[in-house]
């Protein structure tokens, strides 16, 4: 142990009242262990949301800085971090402003379109016209959701519906966006440099929640099989987007590597997961960084950003 917390309370906040609560605990659980590994005085706080309320619990448990391992609406989209600023509590991850970017697509794509970063084309849905400016195939999804929860590749018109009313369900405005064939291809970037990348192949059509959390037949390929020129491209592309939106800390940048070389940025995950599934502890470890060591690495870059 030997980083910038040494000696310091550390609380790993996890749970949340998101869609996502499930992924979190396992994530916060694995980064409480990583943390009492190395030596810190780290205490696992389960976080149910709603009336259970979340100063109370740093209050009592005298956190000097909060290792935020939640995912999802109230935990990645910058409320918990606008808690921590208002207590004067050092967090990992980006601010305020970065989290809830990030967290809202539309926002995201707006700020992509600002900075010349490329994406797939997209629109706010309002009525059928704005599925006709995009055409089929294409990608409905909410706007503030993670884990790819309420998204669907919609073919044809008889699949549109249905795909809407999913993406109703969630949080935020439904986005619709052209749909890319390619290889799907995510950036770790840790402190504002490419960590690496890692190539997905779901056997589902799809890289969903169910192949991220409950399948074992999803590949995962570290380093992914590319050219020099094509990772060059594509770290370039995820650590432009990172800064774009002003993130700090660890991000997992999610892209498109589609045919002709053509690569496009989906979105950024500000709070990416931890659990044995998880993709950046991967990237890490084809680094040479073992889990505990990540954990360490994004604890050492916790701050107060206000």
């Amino acid at each position: 142990m030997s980083g910038t917390y040494t000696g310091k309370r550390i609380g790993v906040i996890m749970g949340g009242p998101s869609s996502e609560r499930d992924v979190s605990l396992n994530s916060g659980r694995g980064i409480h262990a990583a943390l009492k590994q190395k030596g810190y005085d780290a205490v696992a706080i389960d976080w149910k949301g709603g009336a259970d309320d979340l100063g109370t619990h740093l209050r009592r448990e005298k956190i000097d800085a909060a290792w935020i391992a939640l995912h999802g609406t109230y935990g990645e989209d910058g409320c918990v971090q606008g808690l921590l600023e208002c207590y004067g509590v050092p967090y990992t991850g980006s601010g305020v402003l970065a989290s809830a970017l990030a967290m809202d697509k539309v926002a995201t794509r707006r700020i992509f379109d600002q900075e010349s970063i490329e994406s797939p084309r997209w629109r706010r849905y309002h009525g059928p016209a704005d599925v006709a400016r995009i055409g089929f195939p294409l990608v409905v999804k909410p706007s503030s959701e993670g884990s790819s929860v309420g998204v669907s590749i919609v073919k044809d018109q008889s699949q549109l519906q249905a795909a809407l009313d999913a993406a109703k369900k969630c949080h935020g405005l439904v986005l619709l966006e052209e749909y890319i064939k390619g290889r799907e291809i995510n950036v770790g970037v840790l402190d504002d440099e490419a960590l690496g990348e890692v190539e997905i192949r779901p056997a589902t059509e799809f890289y969903d929640y169910e192949a991220k959390y409950l399948r074992n037949d999803t590949q995962y390929l570290v380093p992914a099989p590319i050219t020099d020129s094509e990772r060059r491209v594509l770290h370039d592309l995820a650590v432009r987007a990172h800064k774009a939106l002003g993130c700090a800390g660890a991000t997992r940048v999610d892209l498109i590597l589609a045919e002709g070389g053509r690569a496009v940025c989906l979105e950024i995950n500000t709070l990416p997961g931890m659990t044995d599934h998880s993709l950046l502890p991967k990237i890490a470890a084809n680094r040479g960084m073992d889990y505990a060591t990540l954990v360490e690495r994004v604890l050492d870059s916790a701050k107060l950003h206000a």
